[in-house]
């Protein structure tokens, strides 16, 4: 489980992003966090991976203070980034220095991943495309089976084949005991296959609800629900 307790965090003393935020997140659902742009979700996601520090409070992973960067929590969290460099290594490389860290990688799924993807281990990361390097970073994220698979912007650079996918492998991949966090501003690309909506705004959750309870038994739309929540929010905070 992964327990927020009174984060705070800014770029500067002129800039909080986050103020006294908390959140608990629960195993085996699939996460959209939503958002405009500057709302805090990349911040967020890079706390919640233990890759920024807290002016104050913290994100525990199963107890452990994930900015401790303890091994037991470390290998138990991946976070793909919108934007990331690969090394310039064939990809059977990258695999092979990369995995030692993470104990649940699996090689057959790896390869699944990849064949799905239309991709192999023998290629070169420095002559992919983005989409491309999307699909074999995402193959190995799912791969190494974290119990915490958090991921911003992930559809960004897929084709539409790769799109669907990704939807796939993300319904394949989440267990009782596995947490994933999908922000994104493509929402029809993963409406289809998250259980749980968080939206921020103003260093604030505005909504926490499940999908079920946001389509009521209907068909979901949630950039529908995106902009009436934003709207409902902003005539909350002007009266």
């Amino acid at each position: 489980m992964i327990q927020i307790d009174n984060l705070t965090f800014g770029y500067s003393r002129q800039h909080t992003v986050l103020s006294n935020f908390s959140l608990e997140l629960k195993p085996g659902l699939i996460y959209g966090l939503l958002g405009l742009n500057g709302s805090g979700k990349s911040t967020l996601l890079y706390m919640m991976s233990g890759l920024l520090t807290p002016q104050k409070g913290q994100v525990k992973l199963d107890g452990v203070n994930v900015r401790q960067r303890k091994p037991v929590s470390q290998q138990d969290i991946y976070l793909v980034p919108d934007e990331f460099e690969l090394p310039p290594v064939l990809l059977s490389q990258y695999i092979r220095t990369q995995r030692i860290f993470y104990p649940n990688f699996s090689e057959a799924d790896m390869k699944t991943y990849l064949q799905c993807f239309n991709m192999t281990e023998d290629v070169h990361l420095n002559a992919l495309s983005l989409g491309q390097k999307k699909k074999v970073f995402m193959s190995f994220a799912m791969a190494i089976h974290t119990h915490v698979l958090l991921m911003d912007e992930p559809t960004n650079g897929l084709d539409i084949p790769g799109k669907e996918q990704f939807r796939k492998f993300i319904r394949m991949g989440i267990t009782p005991d596995t947490t994933f966090v999908i922000s994104t501003h493509q929402v029809k690309d993963v409406e289809q296959v998250i259980d749980h909506v968080l939206m921020l705004s103003d260093s604030k959750i505005i909504a926490d609800k499940s999908t079920a309870e946001i389509s009521g038994g209907g068909e979901l739309d949630l950039e529908k629900f995106f902009t009436s929540t934003l709207a409902k929010d902003g005539k909350e905070a002007a009266e």
